[in-house]
């Protein structure tokens, strides 16, 4: 009698804590997913002017809605945006909680200079997309196989691709780099991503004053157990060693969310495909504003290395 007493007096706070992490770090309310207002971030307001004018661009240009269907049955939306026939698609992710207009207006306007036709996707449990679990990566880099096909179907099998992503969305497609990528996937470009899901998770939680490596067990637990994925199935580290795929790695060295040695991480892990660039000063996201001139200069160099 005394020992189940005692295993559940040890069991009700081990899931209690295991639901609470699901619920903090991966639940995600239908109602709470409309972020198409410029970000209003402390780490954006030098930039701000320069921010709304971009965001506003993008958010009035003409896009067809598209969607496609995930492998695990999740009907999966983005807007595309077309320049020109037969030019190369960009296919591009964004950041946890966040959506595409948000995160990825800057890197739209680049794209649009050298002519790239776009597919912004709202990432699983965001946006217009179904499912109510964030994975970090782990399920969401299976969908960047989704989009792949679908562009290949859409607009040929020779149609010229590059994947990009900022934060999570960086991590996601590095994340896809080593699930067989077809040819026609030129290039990834990665913004500020976090190295592993166990590192940016116990930084989080650290920052919000948990012990970082209780809060990695028990969103291990709440992640298997009410999420249905395994945190520790992937991580970008552990992709880009295996990538075939050229990556450019980009990264604010003020940023105060992921730190910038995380794509050092990444980097070190397979030095003959990935290229790193730092932008002294720049926060979270923000490497583009703080210096549009260096990096849109990077990226079409990168860009025409690999046509």
């Amino acid at each position: 009698m005394i020992f189940p007493v005692l295993l559940c007096i040890f069991l009700f706070p081990v899931l209690g804590g295991a639901w609470y992490a699901y619920r903090k770090a991966f639940y995600s309310p239908y109602k709470k997913r409309e972020y198409l207002h410029a970000p209003d971030l402390a780490r954006c307001q030098a930039y701000r002017e320069d921010m709304e004018r971009i965001f506003v661009a993008l958010a009035d240009s003409p896009f067809e809605a598209v969607s496609v269907c995930s492998q695990d049955g999740l009907k999966l939306t983005g807007r595309y945006y077309h320049l020109r026939s037969g030019a190369p698609v960009d296919i591009c992710f964004h950041g946890y909680r966040s959506s595409p207009l948000t995160d990825l207006c800057c890197y739209c306007e680049l794209a649009a200079r050298l002519g790239h036709n776009l597919l912004l996707v709202d990432q699983r449990a965001h946006g217009g997309s179904q499912g109510r679990t964030i994975t970090m990566g782990i399920r969401e880099r299976q969908d960047v196989l989704s989009w792949v096909d679908f562009v290949l179907e859409r607009f040929g099998q020779q149609t010229r691709l590059l994947l990009y992503g900022i934060s999570m969305g960086a991590s996601t497609v590095l994340m896809a780099s080593e699930l067989g990528l077809p040819e026609n996937v030129r290039a990834i470009i990665a913004d500020c991503p976090y190295s592993t899901p166990k590192k940016i998770i116990r930084r989080v939680s650290e920052k919000m004053g948990f012990p970082g490596w209780l809060s990695w067990h028990l969103a291990v637990l709440g992640a298997k157990l009410f999420g249905g994925f395994d945190l520790r199935e992937s991580d970008p580290v552990r992709a880009a060693a295996n990538t075939e795929a050229p990556i450019l790695l980009l990264h604010g060295e003020a940023d105060g969310f992921v730190p910038c040695e995380m794509s050092g991480d990444i980097q070190n892990a397979n030095r003959a495909m990935i290229e790193k660039y730092t932008f002294p000063g720049a926060d979270h996201g923000i490497s583009y504003l703080s210096d549009p001139d260096r990096y849109r200069h990077i990226v079409t160099e990168f860009i025409e290395k690999h046509p």
